[in-house]
């Protein structure tokens, strides 16, 4: 790629993510879409100091309102020169736009935060998740990647597991909701229920199949010789350069289920030495980004209904894997919006990380 140079990493002053002093100029790449909402929603929420905002996408979107802080912005179309006074800008416009836009961003001497897995797994890039590696963020020569939302959902609640007994291997099975395809998969969810309510035949556009009241393999490309899938390979590749080892061993089955905007991931794991399960329990307590929503006598555990609309991964069914030595093996079931901290919010988080 040719948007590398020999640059310094960009440093905009020290402030803290909720008290920072130096307001800065935003861009949203992709701001029509299903994270581009997001991202709008994040920075207002998160009151990140933004001086100006510029929402970007394609010539269809130009003129599209939408409300930022009790102001009306307006849409403009993406292009090369769309970044000549922006700071930092947030791409969730799909790899193509990535790779096609991205480079003028950073010549004009702006950061891009990328949501796509366009710039992931570059050597020169890194790859972050703010409760995982937040350090790798000085490294940036004008690009930073967000990871797969599946990767960042499974690495906050395994990585502070990590840290007191490394871990050696993980099998993880994934449930995946619709907005990890977009906005348009989730609408044709929703369509697909009121088509049903109404004795219709169920319409399928943008999945292969219907997917109310079925689930199927995630549709992603697959690999015809290995038999893994494109978001299988992601978790597995993401995770090592997240971790900075290739030394866990990761099996990954990634399926979409007929859920809006959360994902579900089931998670085995096998530690290098014994932990009780009442110190693995108090390093996930502590952790940031986690809730423990773990309730055995009322069997409530995590749920997509539950992480909807939440900034923090639910954990819970916490429990000895009996298949493996005492101490060894331990079971999770998690839960994060994909959305949010599976896009738009790891993002602005990154964001905030620029500006300490």
């Amino acid at each position: 790629a040719e948007y590398m140079g020999p640059r310094q990493p960009y440093r905009f002053g020290k402030h803290s993510s909720r008290t920072m002093a130096k307001a800065v100029r935003v861009a949203i790449a992709g701001a029509t879409g299903a994270v581009g909402v997001e991202f709008l929603r994040c920075l207002e929420q998160r009151n990140f100091p933004v001086a100006s905002l510029k929402l970007l996408a394609s010539a269809r979107s130009v003129g599209k309102p939408f409300q930022f802080r009790g102001e009306t912005l307006k849409v403009e179309e993406l292009t090369d020169d769309s970044f000549k006074d922006v700071d930092i800008a947030l791409f969730s416009a799909g790899g193509a736009q990535s790779k096609r836009f991205a480079p003028s961003a950073v010549k004009a001497n702006c950061v891009v935060v990328d949501n796509s897995s366009f710039y992931r797994m570059h050597p020169d890039v890194p790859l972050v998740v703010p409760e995982v590696n937040p350090q790798a963020v000085r490294a940036h020569k004008g690009i930073i990647a967000n990871p797969n939302c599946s990767t960042i959902i499974m690495n906050v609640p395994v990585w502070p597991i990590h840290q007191v007994a490394p871990i050696t291997r993980i099998i993880v099975s994934t449930y995946q909701a619709a907005s990890g395809a977009g906005a348009a998969a989730m609408h044709e969810l929703e369509q697909q229920a009121r088509d049903w309510s109404a004795g219709k035949p169920l319409q399928a556009k943008i999945f292969p199949r219907p997917l109310l009241f079925n689930l199927f393999s995630h549709n992603s490309k697959m690999n015809e010789e290995t038999g893994e899938n494109e978001e299988e390979v992601k978790m597995v590749k993401e995770t090592a350069k997240i971790f900075g080892t290739g030394a866990i061993g990761i099996s990954a089955t990634c399926v979409r289920v007929p859920v809006l905007r959360a994902h579900c991931e089931s998670i085995n794991l096998t530690l290098s030495k014994p932990l009780a399960e009442a110190d693995l329990r108090a390093a996930l307590a502590k952790a940031p980004g986690l809730t423990v929503m773990d309730d055995r006598k009322a069997n409530r555990f995590p749920e997509p209904n539950d992480a909807s609309g939440k900034d923090n991964v639910l954990v819970g069914r916490i429990r000895a894997d009996p298949s493996q030595p005492a101490g060894i093996g331990y079971n999770l079931f998690v839960s994060g919006d994909q959305l949010l901290k599976g896009a738009a919010l790891n993002a602005v988080q990154i964001a905030e990380l620029l500006l300490r």
